[in-house]
Parts: structure tokens; sequence; C-alpha cells
């Protein structure tokens, strides 16, 4: 990408700051007045000339003002500063996670409607896949004489139950002896190859614990990434044409399509993806910004937002970013 000097830079950023702010061609007296540019409006549109013929900016029609094309956003997303959260959306966010408790399902999804809330975008979470889960801990309570449930924690906060039959002659102490043998010889193991569990020496605690293993080994091992996306109805008001509104709710749609497009994004090294980098055709008028997010340290899952190309990067950037922190923190405790 061709290098700007400074002067150039700042119009650039004024043009695509007034953008976002107002969605309508920026012309050169407001530019002028912009912080940073102090220069007159017959300097500016002859430097909004030379950023045009560039790629930079474009104009919608004769006489308007220009509006920046997708290098130039780019331009102005690469030359950030680090963005900061204002004040209050940061004790929104650890007021949230300070409540936060709970089945991970529950609270990935109320992470995408915070999320949503804090940009005013759409918001996707994409859960950890159920093949790199650990198992924390497998306890059996009993419900009544004839069974009990398996609760099972696994490290990305997923909590499984299961109903299981009770062996005849079962008793509360054979329902605890179970239990601390699940878990002194399941604690760590993957949740789908789990370790194999030796015997007890005792025919009604094997038994249990057997029903408790092919509990937890039968339920499917192809899980697709659970997904959970906040704010869709913002997508409708992000654009005029309908059009484009449905596509990109399809694209929301399909499950597995938003969880290769946030992969993708993040292993080529990119934390926003504008318009045609996104690689999926119905979202070239659309930005995503993503950060994966972990669990002891491990990259477990995706979360990010997608909008319009004139979305507000800077707060996006640091929305992103605060919320991805402090669900690896939440999800890691447990």
């Amino acid at each position: 990408m061709t290098m700007l000097d400074e002067r150039k830079a700042a119009i650039l950023r004024a043009v695509v700051e007034e953008y976002i702010d107002t969605a309508q061609p920026v012309g050169s007296g407001h530019v002028a007045k912009a912080p940073g540019v102090d220069v007159s409006s017959a300097t500016v549109r002859n430097e909004m000339a030379g950023l045009e013929a560039e790629g930079y900016l474009r104009q919608p029609h004769t006489s308007a003002g220009r509006v920046p094309t997708e290098k130039g956003y780019r331009f102005f997303v690469d030359h950030l500063r680090q963005p900061r959260l204002p004040g209050r959306s940061a004790e929104e966010v650890r007021d949230f996670f300070a409540r936060a408790h709970g089945e991970a399902e529950q609270m990935l999804a109320e992470t995408s409607r915070l999320l949503s809330d804090l940009t005013n975008l759409t918001s996707v979470v994409v859960a950890p896949p159920p093949t790199e889960a650990t198992l924390r801990s497998a306890q059996l309570v009993t419900i009544s004489t004839t069974a009990a449930v398996l609760v099972a924690v696994l490290s990305d906060g997923t909590v499984e139950k299961h109903t299981i039959e009770l062996p005849d002659g079962t008793g509360d102490e054979r329902v605890a002896a179970s239990t601390a043998h699940l878990t002194a010889h399941l604690s760590g193991s993957p949740r789908d190859a789990l370790r194999p569990v030796p015997s007890t020496g005792d025919a009604v605690t094997d038994d249990l614990v057997a029903r408790a293993l092919a509990a937890l080994t039968g339920r499917p091992h192809d899980d697709p990434e659970q997904v959970y996306v906040g704010g869709t109805a913002r997508m409708a008001q992000a654009f005029d044409a309908i059009e484009t509104v449905r596509e990109v709710l399809g694209i929301l749609e399909q499950q597995f399509v938003v969880v290769s497009l946030l992969r993708d994004v993040i292993d080529r090294g990119l934390h926003v993806a504008i318009g045609t980098e996104t690689g999926v055709a119905p979202l070239a008028e659309c930005a995503l910004v993503v950060a994966p997010y972990d669990i002891e340290g491990e990259r477990a899952g995706t979360i990010g937002v997608l909008g319009p190309t004139r979305m507000n990067y800077p707060q996006a950037l640091a929305a992103v970013a605060v919320v991805s922190n402090r669900l690896s923190v939440r999800l890691t405790e447990g």
C-alpha cells in the first residue's frame, strides 16, 4: 500500500471519521476544519483528488463529496492508535462478567447480546469445539431410589446432564464412591477420548460407573461448533438495500460458513476484514472485527461483530478486545 504523507493521512482520517458518523459524502469545507488538517479548502480539494487517484477515496457522483473506499478504510484501521472502550462501556463489561455464572452456553449467548449492545452491530460468538474440551469433574446426584443424574463439567464451562438408572442395591455410599472414582480417573481426560476407568472391586459400584461411562460416551462426537448471534435486527438498520440485508442474514443462518469465516480471518493474522477481504461475496459491503478467546491459555473460540464497512472501527475493536479478554478469564475460572 502506498505510504501517505502526514497531510494526506490527516485528510483521509477526517473523511473516514465523518463518513462513519454521517453516512454522507464528505466535502472539502468540512475536512478543512477537522483537527490536524489546518489547510485551506482549495488545498484539501487537491489532496482529496490525489487520494481519489490513489484509490483511497471515491466520488459517488459529480460535484458530490468523497467517501472512503475499501483501501481507505484499510489505511484508517491499520493506523489507528490502540482504541480504548469508554468508561461507562468498560464498567458495563466488568459488571456483566462479575455477575456471569452458570452454564457456558447461557454465558456465551448473553455475551453475544452484550457485544451487540456495546457496538450497535450484529455480534457472533463461536463456542469451543466439543472435541477440544476436557472433563473437569463428573458427579452423580441421586434423584430417586431408582435414578441419578450424572453432572459432567467440562473445561470450556459446558455442563452436561445425563439421567442414569441405578443398579439394584445402590445406596448413597456407592453413589458417592462412584463419583469419587469417576472424578479421580477422568479428570483432565479429553471429552471425546475418555481414559479407561479401572474396577473398584465392588460389583454394584462398578455397574454404576459403567452406566455413567456409557452415558458420557453415548453422545454423538460430531457436534458442530455452536454459534450465538446477537442483534440481527441491527443488520436491517445498517443497509438501505433490502437485498443486501437478505443476503447477509442468509450468511448468518449458515453456521458452518460463519465458523469458517471467523477462523479464516484469524488464521490470516487479521483482526479486521473489510469488504472483499472477508472472502464471502455477499459480505462485500460489510466489515468484520474478530478476536479469539482462550480457556486455560489455549485458544477455544472466537467472537466478533459484523456491520457495514462504515462501522465505528475504534469502538468495535475496543469492545471485541475487552470482551474477549474478560470472557477468557471467566471461562478459565469456571
